[in-house]
């Protein structure tokens, strides 16, 4: 799955993907596992109660390279 966001149009980034999930764009939240969670935790609360289906992986470097940028991104999301 997370090969949809070498593909798809995407937000990279805690501002980025609150905005999105304000915005009810958010179609696919990905979080990486060592990110920190006062981060993630109210975004992934709002993705829950949008009921938008959550992603994990591994680590930032990982979620940054799928999304194609040159450092770690603690959260992303197809829109």
């Amino acid at each position: 799955m997370i090969e949809q966001l070498k593909q798809e149009n995407k937000v990279v980034g805690a501002k980025q993907t609150r905005r999105a999930l304000k915005d009810h764009r958010a179609k696919r939240v990905y979080m990486a596992q060592d990110a920190d969670p006062r981060i993630l935790q109210p975004l992934v609360q709002e993705a829950v109660r949008q009921q938008v289906p959550l992603e994990q992986v591994s680590t930032m470097k990982a979620l940054g390279e799928a999304c194609g940028i040159a450092v770690g991104a603690a959260i992303a999301a197809l829109v």
